[in-house]
């Protein structure tokens, strides 16, 4: 009975797969949220000076940027 070679066939081969890169999975597909009002947690930057301007009356700044925000979607003119 033969005895099977210490070394692969082909080095070369067995030292492309063993340095191989890993292919990490692909991210989900976040589907957009399809129950209406449901607000999404975002991060974005704006100038202080718009900032001190919604908290100057306290808390619920973010709900007045919101309702801004809202009031100026709702008057864009169509293109």
């Amino acid at each position: 009975m033969a005895t099977p070679p210490r070394r692969p066939t082909n080095p070369m081969a067995a030292a492309e797969a063993a340095f191989k890169p890993i292919r990490k999975p692909a991210a989900p597909i976040r589907e957009p949220s399809s129950a209406p009002n449901v607000r999404e947690l975002v991060s974005i930057r704006i100038d202080r000076a718009v900032l001190d301007h919604f908290q100057e009356d306290g808390p619920g700044w973010q709900d007045r940027i919101n309702d801004a925000l809202r009031r100026m979607v709702a008057v864009k003119p169509e293109d």
